[in-house]
C-alpha cells in the first residue's frame, strides 16, 4: 500500500510542476495590472496633483512613469512596437507644473498593461533567453519583465503611500 502511494506521488509531481517561467510571468503581470490600476482609481481627480513633499513626483506624475517604464521595458523584452505616450502625460514628466489627468493616466495605464500583457504573452522560451535592449542596456528579455514587474511594484507602494498619507485605504491587494 505504502508503495503504491509512493508511486502515485511521484508519478503526479511531474504534473504539479507544469508551469512555466513563461506562465508565471503571464499570471503576475496580469495581477500587477489590475492591482496598479486599481490603485491609481483610488485616488480622487483633485489629488493627482498631490505630492507628500516637493521632491516626490505628484501621484499623476507617479503613475505616468509607472506606465511609460512599464511600455519601455515590455518593447524592449518583446521587440513590439510601443504605443504612443499621450503628448500632455509625456509633458508632466519634464515640467513638474503640468497637472497630471486623472482620466488621461489612467487610460494611459490601461493601455501600456494591456500591451505589457500581449507582449508577456507573446514570448518564447527562446526569446526570454535572448539579449536585448539598448546597446547601453543590455539584458535578457526576462531581466527586462522582471526588473520592471519589480518597479512597478516599487512605485506602486509608493502610490499606496500617498493614498494613505490622504486618509485613503488602499485596495486590498489579491493573487
Amino acid at each position: 500500500m505504502m508503495k503504491n502511494v509512493l508511486t502515485m506521488l511521484a508519478l503526479s509531481i511531474p504534473a504539479l510542476a507544469q508551469t512555466t517561467v513563461k506562465d508565471a510571468l503571464v499570471k503576475h503581470w496580469k495581477v500587477t495590472s489590475d492591482f496598479t490600476i486599481a490603485v491609481a482609481e483610488k485616488m480622487p481627480a483633485d489629488g493627482y496633483s498631490f505630492k507628500p513633499v516637493p521632491e516626490e513626483l505628484s501621484f499623476g506624475q507617479l503613475m505616468v512613469q509607472i506606465a511609460g517604464a512599464n511600455m519601455s521595458a515590455c518593447s524592449n523584452a518583446s521587440g513590439m512596437t510601443r504605443p504612443a505616450v499621450p503628448p500632455a502625460l509625456a509633458a508632466s514628466l519634464k515640467d513638474e507644473k503640468v497637472t497630471v489627468d486623472k482620466a488621461a493616466a489612467v487610460q494611459f495605464l490601461r493601455t501600456t498593461f494591456d500591451f505589457c500583457n500581449q507582449a508577456v504573452a507573446s514570448m518564447t522560451p527562446e526569446k526570454l533567453d535572448a539579449v536585448v535592449g539598448p546597446q547601453t542596456r543590455k539584458m535578457t528579455a526576462f531581466e527586462w519583465l522582471w526588473a520592471y514587474f519589480t518597479h512597478t511594484a516599487h512605485h506602486r507602494g509608493q502610490a499606496e503611500v500617498y493614498l494613505r498619507v490622504k486618509g485613503i485605504q488602499p485596495p486590498d491587494y489579491t493573487f
